[in-house]
C-alpha cells in the first residue's frame, strides 16, 4: 500500500468531503485542492469508456479486486447521467460495486456529470487531482457511455480502455465515432457472446487500417511523434474478457500496466492533457467573466438583433467581448 495513503475511514470521510466541496464549488475546497497539487503525480489515471451495456462496471472491479491483489491501493470514479429533469444521477455503480466498499484500499466515488457533453463532468479533473494527493496508486474512471461525445475521457486519463460488446454493433459505431482513436487498450468483454471473434477482428482491422498520423488520441503532437523513423508507437491490443467470470482480466490489467510504462509517450501524453487543462480552463474564466461583466438585458438586446438579421451572432459576440475586456484584444 503506498505510503501516502491514510486508508483509515476518517481519511477517507474527509476524502469524499472534500470531492463534495469540489463538486459544489466551496472556495474553502478548491483552496485544500490548490494547496495539496503538489502531492500528486502519481496515480495512474484509467479512462474507461465504451457503449452502455458492454459491461464496463463489471470489468473495473474485476480489474479493481485484481489490481488489489498485486498490492495497489485504487479508486473508481464512475460519471454516471444526469437526470434531465433534476439535474440527480442514477449512480447506480455504487450498487454493483458495493462488495469493494469493505477494502480499506479502495475508494469509491459516483458523480453526476450535470450535462456536461463527453461523458466526464467538469469537476471530474479536480476530482481525480484530490485522490492523486490522496495517495492512491490506480485510478479508474469510468464514463456514462455516451458513445460519440464520449471520447472526452481522453483529456484526463493516462490510459484509455474502450470496452466493446459482441452483439450491439459497437464495432461499427465505435469506428464511425472515432472512439478508437483514443483507445489505448480495446477490450470486448462478454467474449462468451455469439458473434465475440467476429467483433475482436473487425476491431483489430480497423486498427491496422489506420494512418500512424491519426492512430493516437493525443492530437498534433503524437501524430508528428509516430511519424518520426525512430519513434516508438504504441501497438494498441484488442483483448477479450467474460468479466462476469473473471476471465481475461489479468491480461487487461496487465495491458494498462505494459502502457504505464512505455516511454514511448508517457511525457508527452502529461504535458499534452496539462496544456488542453489550462485552455479548458482559461474558456472557462473568460466565459464566467463576460457573463458577470454584461447584463442579461445586453445579451437579450443583441439577441434580438440577430434573430431580426440586423446583427450577425458573429458580430453580437465580438461586441460581447469587447464590452467584457474594453482594452484592445488585438494589441
Amino acid at each position: 500500500m503506498s505510503s501516502r495513503l491514510l486508508s483509515d475511514v476518517a481519511a477517507k470521510r474527509d476524502l469524499a468531503r472534500l470531492i463534495t466541496g469540489i463538486e459544489n464549488g466551496d472556495p474553502a475546497a478548491l483552496r485544500v485542492l490548490r494547496a495539496q497539487y503538489a502531492l500528486g503525480g502519481h496515480a495512474h489515471v484509467v479512462g474507461v469508456t465504451g457503449a452502455p451495456g458492454s459491461g464496463k462496471s463489471t470489468l473495473v472491479a474485476a480489474l479493481t479486486r485484481h489490481a488489489r491483489k498485486r498490492g495497489q491501493t485504487v479508486a473508481i470514479v464512475s460519471v454516471d447521467p444526469s437526470s434531465p429533469f433534476s439535474g440527480g444521477a442514477i449512480l447506480g455503480d455504487r450498487i454493483r460495486m458495493r462488495e469493494l466498499f469493505e477494502d480499506s484500499g479502495v475508494f469509491i466515488r459516483s458523480m453526476a456529470n450535470r450535462g456536461v457533453p463527453g461523458g466526464v463532468a467538469r469537476a471530474t479533473a479536480d476530482v481525480v487531482s484530490a485522490i492523486d494527493a490522496a495517495g492512491y496508486d490506480l485510478i479508474f474512471v469510468e464514463t456514462v457511455g455516451a458513445g460519440q461525445s464520449d471520447v472526452e475521457v481522453a483529456r484526463l486519463a493516462d490510459t484509455v480502455l474502450v470496452v466493446e460488446a459482441p452483439g450491439m454493433g459497437d464495432d461499427i459505431q465505435a469506428i464511425k465515432a472515432g472512439i478508437l482513436e483514443i483507445a489505448d487498450v480495446l477490450v470486448v468483454n462478454k467474449a462468451d457472446r455469439a458473434g465475440a471473434e467476429q467483433t475482436a477482428g473487425a476491431l483489430q482491422a480497423a486498427l491496422e487500417l489506420s494512418p500512424p498520423a491519426t492512430a493516437g488520441h493525443h492530437g498534433p503532437t503524437k501524430a508528428a511523434a509516430v511519424t518520426e523513423p525512430t519513434a516508438a508507437r504504441w501497438q494498441v491490443p484488442v483483448l477479450k474478457t467474460i468479466a462476469t467470470e473473471d476471465s481475461g482480466v489479468e491480461a487487461v490489467l496487465d495491458a494498462i500496466e505494459r502502457h504505464r510504462r512505455f516511454s514511448g509517450e508517457a511525457r508527452a501524453r502529461v504535458v499534452q492533457r496539462m496544456e488542453r487543462e489550462v485552455l479548458q480552463r482559461l474558456r472557462d474564466l473568460l466565459w464566467q467573466r463576460v457573463l458577470e461583466s454584461v447584463p442579461a438585458a445586453r445579451v437579450r438586446a443583441l439577441a434580438e438583433a440577430c434573430a431580426s438579421r440586423q446583427l450577425h451572432p458573429d458580430d453580437a459576440a465580438a461586441t460581447l467581448l469587447s464590452e467584457a475586456f474594453p482594452v484592445d484584444l488585438q494589441r
